[in-house]
């Protein structure tokens, strides 16, 4: 009898772009994929920032360089895209959020969320999509979205619904681009530990709310979206597409 074997999570001799690579959630995904052998390219629009994240990866041994691209910028994405070889794994973390009630809800505010949480996310996809299918080269495309991709949030309706509008175009693609051997598939976290969240976990009364629905009774770490994304990332998920892997600490459970 010959015994199934797990496959590998290794990704070495594959290509990854990570966008929102320079800090937060991004920089862990570039580390993680980085980790498991991946060629990593991060991309942010603050290029000193990135610069400093890609050589520290390199003095550990690891392959990643930087690369300054304004993802919200169609004209330069595609620009890049057609510069590159086709990547083997998209992980776009670029992401924004600007909460407010319903009633208060600035249309600036609104445009600027939706163009790069949904709009950017989109053809960032598409452009990596279609250079996978041109070079027949087979690929993984990982959104990083949110628990509120699922559910709904108090003074988070525009966040909500830029997320709720990634899981369903995440569905489409997976659908689409199936028949190129290209997976599509989304990340969500709950609450994560970063800079950008150290305001809202400062607040009593939020951090109160969040554990209130975390049912592990704590808030996340970058550390707990890396394996998820090596997972996504490599062959171990090979017949994984058209889905969202919830890292929510038990929230959405209700």
């Amino acid at each position: 009898m010959k015994l199934p074997r797990t496959p590998s999570f290794r990704l070495d001799g594959k290509r990854a772009l990570v966008t929102g690579a320079s800090r937060g959630i991004g920089l862990g995904c570039a580390v993680a994929l980085a980790e498991m052998g991946a060629d990593v390219v991060m991309v942010a629009r603050s290029s000193e920032t990135l610069e400093a994240a890609a050589a520290q990866i390199r003095a550990e041994g690891m392959l990643a360089q930087a690369q300054a691209l304004d993802v919200t910028n169609l004209e330069a994405v595609v620009a890049f895209f057609a510069s590159e070889a086709a990547f083997d794994v998209l992980v776009n973390s670029a992401g924004l959020a600007r909460h407010s009630t319903v009633l208060e809800t600035r249309p600036e505010d609104f445009d600027a969320v939706m163009d790069l949480n949904v709009r950017a996310a989109y053809f960032l996809a598409q452009q990596a999509a279609r250079s996978m299918k041109h070079q027949a080269r087979s690929g993984s495309i990982i959104q990083i979205s949110s628990q509120m991709g699922h559910v709904g949030g108090p003074e988070r309706a525009v966040y909500c619904g830029s997320k709720h509008a990634i899981e369903g175009i995440n569905k489409s693609m997976a659908i689409e681009f199936g028949a190129y051997a290209i997976r599509v598939n989304s990340i969500c976290p709950t609450f994560i530990r970063t800079p950008l969240t150290e305001p809202t976990f400062s607040d009593p009364e939020k951090l109160a709310w969040i554990k209130s629905k975390i049912k592990l009774n704590r808030v996340g770490q970058i550390e707990d979206i890396m394996g998820a994304v090596q997972f996504l990332a490599s062959d171990a998920s090979a017949l994984v597409t058209g889905t969202s892997l919830l890292i929510d600490g038990g929230w959405t459970a209700d």
